[in-house]
């Protein structure tokens, strides 16, 4: 038995293999960051997918996207895109427009309401990122960066 993790679960046997620690490594430290932004967009009252969208219309500009563009920029994968800015438009922070040229086409563009909302929560964002982070100098988090990258197709 190894590592910080093993206490932290008070694993009493050795994993099964490296993959195995490794993985719940992985598993930990995302519920540990989540769990601050999380906390962070409650006051908002988003949640962490609300504000994935918000911030991938904010990038798109006045011309918005429609589901499908969205959800493949998504970070973490939402089965159902569509009730998910049916609640944000709902709110009036997303709206919604058929296209001219193609009626079949809805596109979503972020309203002033959910630019507010971000830019609000920029430098909270930035701030929660560099607390989370700091124990890590910048050439630690490049190789972190790398070492999670290689694990993606």
């Amino acid at each position: 038995m190894s590592g910080k993790i093993a206490k932290e679960i008070t694993q009493t046997k050795p994993f099964v293999c490296h993959e195995e620690e490794a993985f719940l490594n992985l598993s930990r430290s995302y519920e540990h960051v989540m769990k601050g932004f999380s906390e962070l967009f409650r006051e908002f009252n988003i949640s962490t997918t609300q504000y994935n969208v918000l911030r991938i219309l904010r990038g798109a500009g006045p011309d918005g996207l429609n589901c499908k563009e969205a959800a493949q920029r998504m970070i973490s994968h939402d089965p159902d895109i569509t009730r998910l800015f049916d609640r944000l438009e709902v709110r009036g922070l997303i709206l919604r427009s058929r296209s001219t040229a193609d009626r079949r086409v809805v596109r979503a563009c972020i309203t002033e309401q959910g630019l507010d909302i971000l830019t609000k929560l920029d430098q909270p964002v930035f701030d929660l990122h560099a607390q989370q982070m700091q124990r890590l100098d910048a050439g630690e988090l490049e190789e972190l960066t790398r070492l999670l990258e290689l694990l993606r197709p």
